[in-house]
């Protein structure tokens, strides 16, 4: 059974090469706020392990075995926030927390019974999918709302769950997965948006933490 720290390190190289072309140790270091010499250290066991490749200025790839290992623990997680949200009732602030502890820990036996449960989910309350049960995931090409248009019309995909306080501020704002937005007018430090028939003007660390399709 691999450690919860080999799990983390892979699903953070996944997620990350989601959205880059190359995941460098740095990218890996300020994900999980850790030194780079922690991450390289880390980088070479995997390596060793057959769970990564990672080549000088090519940076850090999953190999099949480790993409398998990280895709069965980001479906964990998003089962278990979805779980912890909606029969639950935990707030968007501590049911992140709460799904990176347990997700290291649950049966595959409670996997299903949870998925069974909820109606076989097909996206966490953050609106990212969730892996099925033979670790296929559909993916939807979005753009950060930071760098959407003015003007259009956009749908609100999903939201990134790497700060808890953040996901807090989004839910009052009513920037929610599924919402439309239409942004306004912008300034050095964020935008202004319609959401429904409110507007609300969001900071550029916001912005850059919700995900749209246009």
């Amino acid at each position: 059974m691999l450690s919860p720290a080999i799990q983390d390190y892979l699903k953070v190289i996944f997620t990350i090469q989601e959205e880059n072309a190359v995941v460098t140790t740095t990218d890996i270091a300020r994900t999980m706020n850790v030194s780079a010499a922690s991450v390289t250290g880390m980088i070479k066991r995997l390596d060793r392990m057959k769970l990564v490749v990672h080549e000088s200025y090519k940076g850090v790839k999953l190999t099949g075995a480790g993409e398998k290992i990280a895709l069965e623990i980001i479906r964990h997680h998003r089962l278990l926030e979805t779980y912890l949200r909606e029969i639950m009732g935990y707030s968007w602030e501590k049911m992140h927390a709460e799904a990176e502890h347990l997700e290291h820990h649950i049966s595959e036996d409670f996997e299903e019974r949870i998925d069974a449960l909820l109606g076989y989910p097909t996206h966490d309350p953050h609106g990212h999918p969730i892996p099925t049960h033979d670790l296929k995931m559909v993916r939807t090409k979005t753009i950060a709302l930071s760098e959407a248009p003015t003007g259009e019309l956009l749908s609100i995909h999903h939201l990134s769950d790497s700060d808890a306080n953040l996901l807090g501020l989004l839910e009052k704002t009513g920037l929610l997965p599924g919402c439309e937005v239409r942004i306004i007018e912008r300034n050095d430090t964020g935008m202004n948006v319609i959401i429904g028939r409110r507007e609300e003007f969001i900071q550029e660390k916001a912005a850059d933490s919700v995900h749209v399709i246009i």
